[in-house]
């Protein structure tokens, strides 16, 4: 095996796992809280590209945006502030209408309405938006840096630091502030913390608009690093992130993050060294090994079982 290739292997995987971390953390906080697998969080990765796109859009045509590279700092600054802010109110309006009802259900009955929910919003993008693929527009100035037998870009790095500070931000949100301690005690026992005077709607909703948030960060940036969105583009990265999760350990945030960028480093050498038509093959072969020998997942972190 060539030391280049492999470099060049793993700065692609922890482009790639960055995002797959991103969209791990909404599936992980909704499991910890609710004990649910929200499989609608994967159309939240596609909206939020397609809220990107619109805004990116709208604001290129202002030559102030454009013309400086202040303004595509500025920019690129409201564009994730829109899509995080709208697909996160997306998100709880989804839990307040499809999820709350449900919520003294059945097990599967939320998990239907899951299902369901994607599909609405897939469906919905393809009917009104469109249905084929559209281009991204990228402002950011791709520069090529040589490490060695390695080359990195800027939007590589702009991807992971991004995925890295973002990731921090939330872990020190859930460990340091009220509300994040408030929805660690629910995770424990949502009835013992709503009896402590927890409001537990109100955590339940900062929840789902967390997650929906940073999976449209996730859409934005896969849109700017593949140049390109399509109305059903969030299935087969929601599935392997939430393969992600499982690996690291679901309903843990470090966890989460550890899946996520172990995952695309697993695929993007799988690419480069076996084929690229194998590399889902490979990646859901290792989530079968970890689920056999570590079924916590790699944190080694069990879900406590709630009566």
């Amino acid at each position: 095996m060539s030391l280049a290739i492999i470099g060049q292997q793993l700065v692609n995987g922890l482009t790639l796992g960055g995002m797959y971390a991103l969209i791990a953390l909404g599936y992980t906080l909704v499991y910890g809280i609710m004990l649910m697998i929200n499989f609608a969080h994967s159309e939240m990765f596609m909206s939020g590209a397609f809220v990107g796109l619109f805004v990116l859009t709208e604001l290129s045509r202002f030559s102030f945006f454009t013309g400086s590279g202040l303004g595509v700092l500025l920019m690129l600054l409201l564009t994730f502030l829109t899509a995080t802010v709208v697909v996160g109110t997306l998100g709880v309006l989804v839990e307040r209408l499809a999820y709350r009802p449900l919520r003294h259900a059945p097990r599967l009955a939320p998990l239907i309405s899951a299902i369901g929910v994607s599909i609405f919003l897939q469906q919905a993008v393809l009917l009104f938006v469109s249905a084929k693929q559209l281009p991204f527009p990228n402002f950011i100035t791709v520069i090529k840096f040589n490490l060695g037998p390695v080359t990195v870009n800027t939007l590589q790095i702009f991807i992971v630091s991004l995925s890295l500070i973002l990731l921090a931000v939330l872990d020190t949100f859930i460990s340091r502030t009220r509300m994040g301690k408030a929805m660690r005690a629910t995770s424990q026992d949502r009835d013992a913390a709503g009896l402590m005077g927890i409001d537990i709607n109100r955590v339940i909703s900062t929840t789902f608009f967390i997650g929906p948030a940073l999976g449209a960060v996730a859409g934005i940036c896969s849109g700017m690093y593949y140049g390109s969105i399509v109305f059903n583009m969030g299935f087969i990265p929601g599935i392997k992130s939430f393969t992600a999760a499982v690996i690291g350990g679901i309903g843990n945030l470090r966890g989460a993050m550890l899946g996520g960028f172990t995952l695309g480093i697993i695929e993007s050498l799988a690419a480069g060294f076996v084929s690229s038509g194998y590399k889902d093959v490979i990646a859901f072969a290792i989530l079968i090994l970890v689920l056999i020998f570590r079924p916590g997942g790699l944190l080694g972190e069990s879900v406590i079982e709630k009566v």
